[in-house]
């Protein structure tokens, strides 16, 4: 589509007549031979005086309309409009933190065919399915054991994401939980994001026990920054140790920050805890819409340039062969 982008510039045209009709000819300086017999002169030779000036032709009077026109139009700035192109970005960001501690190896998982598998093999597979269902969030991933470490940054890349869960295995991290230690790393990340609405997702299978920021610490600090966290707890609570998973201490996390605690007890119970964050946390994504332009203005600067050097190149072989030829016949006496 074409279009002016400054069309108010095209009432400047009549300019060119009220500059023709109104303006004084152009007066050239010369040097001129006065006479006391000017009229006698002017009777002898049959012409009578006329106003001093330079009077321009009809064809350098339309050249001259032609090359204004040109210019308005060139100042008007014609553009060709594209078709609009439509961009989607996303409105929330979403961050996964898993625990990968050497507890999630342990085979206390049903899969969907009733088989036992480790924790670990449960939880991959259920994250990679919620990832499956959020094409137009931005998602990253946490894993922490002993410490806190981005395995993925927030990314719309969601088949790298994929990757990079898949190539992460229990262990890599360390065999303790850094819980408070992996919300915090969770709010540095959400803090460089530009979104709206922040979410960390949480889960694991045991208590903090080598956390820098203790969880409690950790959550209000989250809460603070504007993110919500959701956690989720899998394992034994009646287990010692670092084995012995504190939904206590997860629900006070997803208190403070206004998210929902849940629990689960198998690969199918997983499942649909991540349902319902997946509703709870519906995608919102923002329309933007652009179109290129492209400025043609230089097509009539060219016009009028043209036809000003196509005159002035003819008006030169003009003067070059017309004095040529008058002095073909010309002799001395």
């Amino acid at each position: 589509m074409w279009r002016l982008d400054y069309p108010w510039l095209l009432a400047a045209a009549p300019l060119a007549w009220l500059a023709y009709r109104w303006l004084p000819p152009y007066m050239q300086a010369q040097s001129a031979l006065r006479t006391p017999f000017f009229d006698t002169m002017a009777t002898l030779t049959g012409r009578s005086p006329t106003r001093p000036g330079v009077q321009a032709g009809r064809g350098q009077l339309w050249l001259n309309v032609a090359v204004w026109l040109l210019l308005l139009l060139a100042l008007s700035r014609p553009q060709w409009i594209e078709p609009p192109l439509t961009h989607t970005e996303p409105m929330r960001d979403i961050l996964l933190a898993v625990d990968i501690s050497q507890s999630m190896d342990s085979a206390d998982f049903q899969d969907a065919n009733g088989q036992p598998v480790t924790r670990w093999q449960g939880v991959r597979k259920v994250v990679a399915d919620f990832i499956a269902r959020r094409p137009d969030d931005r998602l990253g991933l946490i894993v922490f054991g002993t410490g806190a470490y981005p395995q993925a940054p927030l990314t719309r890349d969601h088949v790298a994401l994929r990757l990079l869960l898949d190539q992460t295995a229990v262990g890599m991290a360390g065999p303790n939980t850094a819980i408070g230690d992996a919300i915090g790393l969770g709010i540095r990340m959400l803090d460089k994001a530009r979104e709206r609405d922040k979410v960390m997702i949480l889960l694991t299978d045991g208590n903090d026990t080598g956390s820098a920021v203790p969880p409690s610490r950790a959550a209000q600090l989250a809460s603070a920054h504007g993110i919500v966290v959701h956690t989720i707890g899998i394992g034994d609570p009646q287990a010692s140790g670092e084995d012995r998973v504190d939904f206590e201490a997860l629900r006070s996390i997803a208190d403070t920050t206004g998210g929902r605690f849940f629990r689960a007890t198998d690969q199918a119970a997983l499942q649909d805890v991540y349902k319902t964050l997946d509703q709870m946390t519906p995608q919102e994504v923002k329309t933007l819409r652009h179109q290129p332009k492209h400025d043609y203005f230089w097509v009539p600067l060219a016009a009028a340039l043209g036809l000003l050097a196509l005159w002035h190149a003819a008006a030169a072989l003009r003067s070059r062969f017309g004095a040529v030829d008058n002095t073909k016949g010309a002799t001395w006496t």
